[in-house]
């Protein structure tokens, strides 16, 4: 099945069963990394991807979903040469223990800011549920306050 689709700004056109998760598609086929594996049940958050500007759980997404739409991976969240506020905040806040999980909270936190712009602790809480086995959401919730004044600042 032919399925057309934008990722990070550029047209694609994929020839796979319309029923392969899309993250197999953004790792195996167009060989960009920063997207992970974790659970393949959509339980832990470390696939997540924007489809059409929503977070969603790549994992468990038929690519067959994507056609006609616009899908940003982490490596696309960045323009020119200048990392996001999401991407920003998580430098200066020193987040990553392990890293794994840390893009699919990248872009889980990048979605939610899209829709809250100043977030309150509440609004992460039940906004972002992806899993880190390293326990470093107290660092991430210092990094989603920190990329929402930053994204304000540049705003």
């Amino acid at each position: 099945m032919k399925i057309s689709f934008n990722i990070n700004g550029q047209a694609q056109i994929v020839d796979i069963d319309g029923n392969t998760p899309l993250l197999w598609v953004v790792r195996d086929v167009l060989n960009l990394k920063g997207t992970k594996f974790g659970c393949g049940k959509a339980a832990c958050g470390a696939c997540t991807l924007h489809v059409n500007g929503e977070s969603i759980r790549s994992c468990s997404y038929p690519v067959k979903f994507v056609e006609g739409k616009e899908v940003v991976t982490l490596e696309g969240l960045s323009a020119n040469g200048t990392f996001h506020p999401v991407q920003q905040a998580w430098i200066e806040e020193v987040v990553p223990q392990c890293g794994y999980c840390q893009p699919g909270f990248m872009m889980a936190t990048a979605a939610l800011l899209e829709k809250i712009p100043h977030p309150t602790d509440k609004d992460i809480d039940e906004n972002i549920m992806n899993i880190c086995r390293c326990g470093t959401y107290y660092r991430m919730r210092k990094a989603i306050h920190r990329a929402a004044a930053i994204k304000q600042a540049n705003s």
